[in-house]
């Protein structure tokens, strides 16, 4: 049994779907109620209360650990679900981190998800770990301005970073879960090329077949549209990235096609896949 937390998410639901193919018994595990794939079993649980997992974890042999957003927050404890993990048998644990830990290491946030990596590496486990940069799915937050009047709102118009696919995200959990040979791996996930709020605007109007204006956001207006769905932290550690990333930041990592063989997915393949979300 494998157990995917935040199953019906970008990453969670082609992450489930894909270990379902594959012949796996997995467990879907969301806060709320969903569908999932035929023959996927489902549980509603918080993260923040890691005893809720223990019927998900019970005869599992590996976990795929998405933290929720109010577990990126100040005086979260993560690291519970990582013992209740192992408490239950469980002997693989493939954390979602964040590229962030390496190019921005002394942020709170980023501290905080170090230390939850030292804690899965300490733990006796097999583990790797997937640290993505920013995911394509972020452009969801433009859907409604799109579909009311076809204007993308976004901060730092002209400046862009390697933005990766959550399905390629996916492609390589699932590969670490079901591979031996990524025990011990920490994967830097990115897309293939650069590419900014601006180009993104481009792409999905390519996608729409029709035109789509882009207006530049201040920060602060950024921020507080950020807040309302994630820590103000995260939201700050977010625009610090977006407005000013460092070369690290701006590198296309080959380890999408050093996992998978292949080369990550464009952001013109994300949007062509997503258009429907924008019309």
């Amino acid at each position: 049994m494998i157990v995917v937390t935040g199953a019906t998410g970008n990453i969670g639901r082609p992450l489930t779907r894909a270990l379902a193919e594959a012949g796996e018994q997995v467990t879907a595990v969301s806060r709320h109620p969903a569908a999932v794939p035929d023959g996927v079993r489902h549980l509603v649980a918080d993260l923040a209360e890691p005893a809720g997992l223990r019927p998900a974890l019970t005869g599992a042999k590996s976990l795929f650990l998405l933290l929720s957003g109010d577990l990126h927050a100040l005086g979260a404890n993560p690291a519970d679900l990582i013992g209740e993990a192992a408490r239950s048998g469980v002997r693989r644990v493939v954390l979602l981190s964040t590229l962030g830990v390496v190019t921005r290491p002394f942020g709170a946030t980023r501290i905080a998800m170090r230390e939850l990596e030292d804690t899965l590496r300490e733990s006796g486990l097999e583990w790797a770990v997937l640290r993505p940069g920013g995911f394509a799915s972020n452009a969801l937050w433009w859907a409604e301005s799109v579909r009311a009047r076809r204007v993308v709102a976004a901060p730092f118009g002209d400046v862009g970073v390697p933005v990766v696919d959550p399905a390629d995200i996916a492609a390589v959990a699932a590969a670490c879960l079901l591979e031996d040979r990524h025990t011990g791996g920490a994967y830097e996930l990115t897309g293939p090329e650069v590419i900014t709020p601006r180009g993104q605007t481009e792409a999905i109007a390519a996608a729409l077949g029709a035109p789509v204006a882009f207006h530049e956001l201040t920060r602060e207006e950024a921020r507080t549209a950020m807040a309302r769905s994630m820590p103000a932290e995260l939201a700050d550690d977010t625009l610090d990235i977006l407005g000013n990333p460092s070369p690290a930041e701006l590198r296309v990592s080959p380890d999408i096609e050093r996992v998978l063989g292949r080369a990550p997915r464009p952001f013109a393949d994300w949007a062509a896949r997503n258009a429907d979300a924008f019309r």
